[in-house]
């Protein structure tokens, strides 16, 4: 299915690029988040009309982004968790719970959906944790986890 994307996306392709992918991805991702636009004839006159436009408000979140960036960038967050006596977690950590840490400690909201731990967190000490904000911005973070004495 062609359509039109409406901004940069990893690994897809850059504004006003008309793009082959897949219905499915087309539809309930890129159509259903506002990234694109299926490559009607009309909606290809309408995108160039207004791909400065978009340019712009694109760098404008690679700003945001790049700010978040260094906020957050080569920082350590430590969460606690119940552990078994072989230091492996009951469990493990979320990107939901890193979310909510990095909201707790320095007020920045980041989805979920962001968040692409190297490999999943099960055990106890140090995890890098890549955080792809933008198309273009990536940031990287290290969570430490540790023993909780008694259950939350």
């Amino acid at each position: 299915m062609k359509v039109i994307l409406l901004e940069n996306v990893k690994k897809i392709g850059s504004i006003g690029e008309i793009i082959d992918v897949k219905r499915g991805y087309a539809r309930n991702f890129l159509i259903a988040n506002k990234k694109a636009l299926y490559a009607s004839k009309d909606n290809i006159k309408e995108v160039e009309k207004i791909k400065s436009e978009l340019a712009k408000k694109d760098n404008e979140k690679k700003a945001s982004a790049q700010k978040i960036s260094e906020k957050i960038n080569k920082k350590q967050y430590s969460v606690k968790k119940l552990s078994t006596e072989n230091n492996e977690l009951y469990g493990s950590v979320k990107p939901t719970e890193i979310a909510k840490i990095i909201f707790e400690t320095n007020k920045i909201e980041i989805k979920p959906s962001m968040i692409q731990p190297v490999q999943e967190i099960k055990s106890l000490g140090k995890h890098k944790v890549k955080i792809s904000l933008h198309s273009a911005v990536d940031a990287e973070i290290t969570i430490e986890v540790k023993s909780a004495e008694t259950i939350q």
